[in-house]
């Protein structure tokens, strides 16, 4: 590990003007390039106190031995040049986005005698025109199939051709009129030219010509009594239509724009691009990245940018780019776009709109991106047996943790504090096991308390249920002690395995757990540690996953213990923590809503939803609801006295809302009071309900 105070510049030495640095190893091999406004200021960030750093720089300054540099006229020359460098150089430290695939391209040949369409993969070609990239090879097929009804192009091999030429009988195509044989001398090379030009313009959105052309000449047709080439015409607009359909209008003005979003986590990014060109998804395509720097989303974006466009000109780049953050400085990455296009590129963020709703999904498939990044994985059984070798290393434990649980505090700034439970068998999830809490020990915000409450009960009720049985394992989390966990959702999935209660209803845990994982730092560590002392458990691991730097903090260890970067025991902790969060959060959104719909008749003992549909369908609304008498009320089916004095005395205990007031002519709006009684359809949502985000949730 090097000092980077030895081979750090003096002051003097280090230009203050534009240009791009090196960062070389011992071995003399660049491992990290860099453009800088100023070359001496940002420099000069590198060589501060490594406490100050990032991990990640940190780490980089001290892997490298030595640091040069390149002095350029402006900054569009050093975005140049850091492009040139980062894929000459490969530096291990910089951002270099991976396609998850080879994408496929429809690709013309116009660089020919005689141009053929045809599916191409990998580095692109001069001479060739390019379209897409498609997600699969076979949807570019079936295109070609329907155009080349209209557009009867080449699409043989050099081989075939060859042949087909030698003996001058054109391959199937050329009899079924899918091909217009210029192999064998049908068409002249500069009409098929002209055909393949009229294949490349309607590719590119010029659709309506065409169509046009082709609806005109089948009424000329039909005029002039010619019914079987007008059938054959109306065949041809029909594939057009057909072809233009697989590639629905996603924006009304036909423009021409690519749409990028990145989704990102603490160690990796993952970039969704869209291709739009008129007005139309012509093709997609994803990357994933290692955040082996510390880097921001508009940096995260630069990159991407450069990645996208380093090699293209002309209309490959389009007149709009769209993205989640603009470059810092924007004005050279604008530059640098509208020198490789030769016209002016907008690069913008979408704000409202179409543009914005067609953003929204680019970034959904960005985060299915990254999270399918993530999960592959885990589908290997030999990656998963090694995730949790790696686990059991890293924790120090007698044998891997074939039963992981994981345990998160969510809630909204105080308000409707919950708890979720998650469970990974052999590295799987285990959806049919998940819990849920809610926190009622205590009021406020406290995510400690919250922790070792939630750990005290899930493990108590263990305790008494391997007491009351004597075997090992017949524990859950049902109701104790005034708790209110709650199984999940039946979206989860029914509650697997053969295990019964004696009632014959299915266990909620058929065994304990060999590790108990907490999101959190030290206090969550120790509240969850703290707890199982209590209960006198001593044979169940405890460890946190802290957000910030992904550290893993284990009891009375004043150090987190570095999983590597790449380590798939790390990726298996992600996993867990993530879905535990996701499920936390999920049900403290559903029960802030719940709490925000909640009305009078919610606090009648024993009258379910429906006679509460009874009663208001009967009344019209609450408010008419409130000034019945209680003998109005008995006329409503299923409702007797009894019930009827609960409910007037449940609306005697609740003060009637204020009427509303126009501000403007202080008149007072006397509408109806909305019916507020849960699970009715078109319910009103109060002030502060799931789509008010003023609040922070946890």
């Amino acid at each position: 590990m090097a000092d980077p105070s030895s081979y750090r510049p003096k002051p003097g030495q280090i230009p203050d003007s534009p240009g791009v640095y090196r960062f070389r190893d011992e071995h003399r091999r660049v491992i990290y390039v860099g453009k800088a406004k100023s070359l001496r200021q940002r420099l000069a960030n590198y060589f501060q106190d490594l406490a100050g750093l990032h991990p990640r720089t940190r780490t980089m300054v001290t892997t490298a031995a030595s640091v040069e540099w390149t002095v350029v006229s402006t900054e569009v020359e050093a975005l140049q040049l850091e492009y040139s460098w980062i894929k000459e150089y490969d530096p291990r430290f910089n951002v270099k986005y991976r396609d998850d695939k080879s994408y496929p391209y429809l690709a013309v040949t116009v660089n020919e005698e005689f141009p053929r369409a045809q599916v191409m993969r990998g580095h692109k070609k001069k001479g060739v025109r390019y379209f897409g990239p498609y997600a699969h090879a076979w949807a570019i097929r079936d295109t070609v199939d329907l155009l080349l009804r209209v557009f009867p192009v080449r699409t043989c091999s050099a081989g075939v051709f060859k042949n087909a030429a030698r003996t001058g009988r054109p391959c199937l195509l050329g009899y079924i009129g899918k091909c217009s044989a210029p192999c064998v001398g049908r068409i002249s090379p500069d009409d098929h030219w002209e055909l393949a030009d009229e294949f490349c313009d309607f590719m590119t959105g010029r659709t309506g010509t065409y169509l046009r052309r082709l609806e005109k000449q089948m009424t000329e047709a039909a005029e002039e009594m010619e019914y079987e080439r007008a059938a054959r015409l109306r065949d041809d607009i029909g594939a057009l239509k057909k072809a233009m359909e697989k590639n629905a209008v996603v924006l009304a003005d036909a423009t021409d724009a690519d749409l990028i979003a990145v989704a990102e986590d603490e160690l990796e990014a993952a970039v969704q691009i869209f291709h739009v060109r008129g007005g139309r998804v012509r093709g997609q395509r994803g990357w994933v990245t290692d955040k082996v720097e510390e880097i921001t989303t508009a940096a995260l974006v630069e990159h991407a940018l450069q990645q996208l466009y380093g090699e293209e000109t002309g209309d490959a780049v389009p007149k709009e780019v769209l993205v989640p953050a603009l470059p810092e400085p924007l004005e050279p990455v604008q530059e640098w776009l509208t020198a490789r296009r030769g016209s002016n590129v907008s690069l913008r963020i979408p704000r409202r709109g179409d543009k914005r709703a067609l953003m929204e999904t680019v970034e959904r498939n960005a985060q299915q991106g990254l999270a399918l990044h993530k999960t592959k994985r885990a589908s290997d059984l030999t990656t998963r047996s090694r995730a949790l070798e790696e686990i059991a290393d890293a924790l120090m434990l007698d044998s891997a943790p074939l039963r992981i649980e994981c345990y998160d505090i969510s809630h909204l700034q105080g308000d409707d504090v919950v708890a979720s439970m998650v469970v990974f068998e052999d590295g799987l999830a285990r959806k049919s096991e998940y819990r849920r809490f809610q926190i009622k020990g205590f009021e406020g915000q406290d995510d400690v308390r919250s922790m070792h409450e939630v750990i005290t009960r899930r493990f108590r009720r263990y305790l008494a249920d391997k007491e009351r049985t004597g075997e090992w394992g017949d524990g859950d989390t049902d109701a104790v002690a005034g708790s209110a966990e709650l199984p999940a959702e039946a979206a989860d999935g029914p509650v697997a395995g053969n295990l019964t209660e004696d009632d014959g209803r299915p266990k909620r845990f058929a065994y304990p757990p060999q590790l108990v994982v907490v999101d959190g730092g030290q206090p969550q560590v120790a509240a969850a540690e703290r707890a199982l002392d209590e209960l006198g458990i001593d044979d169940i691991a405890v460890c946190g996953l802290a957000k910030r730097l992904e550290e893993v903090w284990l009891p009375h260890d004043d150090d987190p213990v570095i999983l590597p970067r790449s380590s798939e025991g790390l990726y298996l902790l992600q996993r867990v923590r993530d879905e535990a969060h996701r499920f936390a959060i999920t049900y403290q959104r559903t029960k802030r809503a719940k709490r925000f719909r909640a009305g009078p008749l919610d606090d009648v003992p024993g009258l379910g939803e429906t006679r509460k549909q009874a009663l208001i369908k009967h009344f019209g609304s609450v408010k008419r609801l409130r000034s019945a008498t209680i003998d109005q009320i008995c006329e409503v089916p299923g409702i007797g006295r009894k019930t009827a004095e609960t409910i007037a005395a449940a609306f005697a205990r609740t003060a009637p809302p204020a009427p509303a007031v126009n501000t403007a002519t202080g008149e007072i709006m006397d509408e109806e009071e909305p019916d507020t009684t849960a699970g009715s359809p078109g319910e009103p949502v109060a002030a502060g309900a799931p789509e008010d985000r003023r609040g922070q949730e946890t």
